[in-house]
């Protein structure tokens, strides 16, 4: 028999995450979902203490580590259900966080995907960076939140509190539609981790899918646990990925035009990190990350021509006609209320 909903957490070696805070998605998850950790061949001892101590989980053992993109599709592959949870190890629920999704599902055949609110788990008064209440990409790629631009992270004040179409979905705490899932292709495991869950929520809105931000259901969110942030491996797999998913997905028409200025953004941004933070790290990783990226352009010929074939959608709303970094550092406009409304 199918369950209504799936709550997986992929672990890699994250014992001390598992062992702070599953107990809170158990307690406050098991009356309406059934709970899974899939693990990516952890070389701690993760799966024996699951055993031990949390016998009611629902084990799922890969057998290598294939990342977060392919780790998630090989586990969700051997779960049946209707309604997926991709759920971070390092994220707190709280009491019937599922309701509002489950109701928000249930009453919106149109909508592939959703997230609650995403809260900081070391400051529970702010959002949390990875998906605060909901994602955006302006013309040329970069991602930000209601709630966080770049690196600023806004209060809750509840200036955000209410339902909101949002183009992607944060991969710490996502909702999907099975269906959808598995019809769209799931998540693109060539990128093993960053920007995974955007490019699968933007393909979701260029079939005609609608993705949410549902507000009235919140965690909290530590972030960093696998690659914190100022970490080059997590650069290069940010620019990199970002590049592959606007050359997967951006309208013929805009294709040469956006490829063109962040070629000089990216390198903009690889000397002002050298020369302003003296991080060669970043810097490094960022001149990989373009040659990683021409390399294997060639792979995802195949991947755009389906996509710009079978969109339905022409221009998405939620991908934003400006540029972020104008209104950031020229405009100083640093919370998403300040943002141009007609954008």
């Amino acid at each position: 028999m199918m369950d209504k909903v799936a709550v997986v957490i992929l672990n890699w070696n994250g014992k001390k995450m598992l062992a702070r805070y599953l107990s809170s998605v158990l307690k406050f998850s098991q009356d309406e979902a059934v709970v899974y950790v899939a693990d990516n061949a952890s070389t701690d001892d993760s799966v024996a203490y699951l055993k031990s101590e949390f016998p009611a989980v629902r084990l799922i053992l890969l057998e290598q580590n294939w990342g977060f993109a392919e780790g998630y599709n090989k586990a969700l592959q051997q779960v049946e259900a209707e309604y997926f949870v991709l759920l971070n190890s390092d994220v707190e629920v709280t009491p019937h966080w599922l309701t509002p999704l489950i109701d928000f599902m249930d009453k919106r055949q149109d909508v592939a995907a959703c997230q609650p609110k995403l809260l900081s788990d070391t400051d529970r008064t702010s959002f949390e960076y990875a998906g605060a209440a909901g994602g955006f990409i302006d013309r040329l790629g970069y991602p930000f939140c209601r709630g966080r631009i770049f690196e600023d992270v806004e209060k809750d004040q509840g200036q955000y509190d209410e339902a909101c179409e949002v183009l992607w979905a944060t991969g710490a705490c996502l909702m999907v539609r099975a269906s959808d899932y598995f019809k769209y292709g799931g998540l693109d495991a060539r990128f093993f981790a960053h920007n995974e869950e955007i490019d699968l929520c933007w393909r979701f809105n260029l079939m005609g899918r609608k993705v949410y931000c549902v507000t009235d259901s919140k965690v909290f969110h530590l972030g960093g646990g696998t690659l914190p942030k100022g970490n080059s491996r997590k650069t290069f797999l940010n620019f990199r990925n970002n590049l592959t998913m606007l050359y997967k997905n951006l309208p013929e028409n805009e294709l040469r035009r956006v490829m063109i200025e962040r070629w000089f953004l990216d390198y903009l941004a690889a000397f002002q990190t050298l020369l302003l933070n003296g991080n060669w790290g970043d810097f490094k990783a960022i001149f990989r990350a373009r040659r990683a990226f021409r390399k294997w352009l060639p792979d995802f010929k195949a991947d755009r021509e389906k996509i710009q074939r079978e969109r339905t959608v022409q221009r998405v709303p939620q991908r934003k006609q400006m540029s972020l970094l104008w209104q950031y550092y020229f405009h100083r406009r640093r919370t998403f209320a300040k943002l141009p409304e007609k954008i």
